[in-house]
């Protein structure tokens, strides 16, 4: 058996900083076999300039989305922007699938080895069937009128079955608290059991005031979509308070966005954890494209809970290369370390994912992958210098 042994300026294992000279060792399958110290390794030691570290967790993407690249100027706010991506969406069937396949290889080549995907139809079927990437496909309900509660569930239902001709990673989620009716939660709710389960949570401040007050740029969306919305109560609490409780039978749950998310919701949420692990997703280029606006980071690191990163679609971003959410994070937030966002891109996301038994570390028997970020400045990166390979 030939194995690899790789060493660099540092090395992340997932959760930190190898300490010293270590050395990491790879059998010919690319499963980890150990981390030496280099005085311990040998000869034939690969020497790189940079940080190794583990393939990159994508935990929030759009990847059937990716033929929109472009098409919705920035800063239109979220409810024209949800409106433009269902108007505009319909392209046709080739080039929504060249497109897929693009994005897909640039996700590869920038490091990404697993994805949280959101699926509304089968247009990433095929791809994914490939195996390039580990998916964990989140089939996406919606629908605000109860009376169209049980079509909208037989074709996640339908979706859902197909995925799962390729993985069992696979759950029916809601949309969002402003887009799935209560009938409909009833009928997904038992895909949540023992699942991940992703949700667009108070990505806009209107969000809260519709539920708080009934009020705001929601009720502007529904009308835009001619949608009847006469039947809604508010229930007088933050959105995420009054939802969170529909989830109880996850074992993961990914709240995506929270670019609106106060210290009040953190309480609600400690105080209400049904014993799952729970994890802020951030997409701060998709905040940053839609609305000019960024979440409150230093507050979501202090919760305690655990922090991924997604890039979301690329009808909301320029690109789905993880290092560039880190960058610009780095940019907006620079108290915040380059070993913290390499903890939320690797062991955090795997384990969000529940992929961490395969992915997300430098563990014995893993198979996570390994990239080399380079030229670096000090422990930071750099706009426009710093890049990443796969090795």
């Amino acid at each position: 058996m030939s194995y690899r042994k790789l060493k660099a300026d540092h090395l992340f294992d997932g959760n930190g900083f190898i300490p010293g000279n270590p050395v990491l060792v790879m059998n010919s399958d690319h499963s980890i076999l150990d981390i030496i110290p280099s005085g311990e390794a040998g000869e034939d030691v690969e020497i790189f300039s940079g940080i190794l570290s583990p393939g990159f967790v994508n935990a929030h993407c759009h990847l059937e989305l990716s033929h929109m690249k472009g098409l919705i100027p920035k800063g239109t706010g979220l409810v024209d922007f949800v409106f433009k991506v269902v108007t505009d969406r319909h392209f046709a069937d080739n080039d929504i699938h060249a497109a897929i396949q693009i994005a897909e290889g640039k996700m590869h080549s920038s490091g990404v080895v697993a994805v949280g995907d959101i699926c509304n139809n089968l247009s990433t079927f095929n791809q994914k069937r490939e195996g390039n990437l580990s998916y964990y496909n989140f089939i996406e309900a919606s629908g605000w009128l109860p009376e169209a509660a049980t079509t909208r569930f037989e074709r996640s239902k339908e979706f859902y079955h197909e995925f799962k001709k390729i993985s069992g990673n696979v759950s029916i989620i809601p949309h969002a608290p402003y887009s799935v009716s209560d009938g409909l939660w009833d009928l997904i709710s038992p895909y949540f059991e023992h699942k991940v389960v992703s949700i667009h949570n108070q990505e806009a401040m209107f969000e809260d005031e519709f539920f708080m007050h009934g009020t705001g740029d929601l009720v502007r969306m529904f009308e835009l979509m001619k949608i009847n919305n006469s039947f809604f109560t508010a229930s007088k609490k933050s959105s995420l308070q009054t939802y969170f409780h529909k989830l109880s039978k996850a074992a993961s749950v990914i709240l995506v966005h929270n670019t609106f998310t106060r210290k009040d919701d953190i309480d609600f949420l400690k105080l209400n954890n049904n014993k799952q692990l729970i994890s802020f997703c951030l997409c701060v280029n998709a905040n940053l494209y839609i609305e000019s606006t960024l979440p409150p980071l230093e507050t979501l690191i202090g919760s305690g809970f655990n922090i991924v990163l997604g890039t979301d679609s690329l009808a909301s971003n320029h690109s789905v290369d993880m290092l560039e959410e880190m960058k610009t994070i780095q940019q907006y937030f620079p108290s915040v370390t380059l070993e913290q966002m390499l903890r939320w891109v690797t062991s955090n996301g795997a384990e969000a994912l529940m992929m961490n038994d395969k992915l997300g570390s430098f563990e014995k028997g893993k198979q996570p992958g390994v990239v080399l970020i380079e030229n670096l400045d000090g422990m930071k990166l750099t706009d426009d210098s710093s890049s990443l390979r796969i090795l």
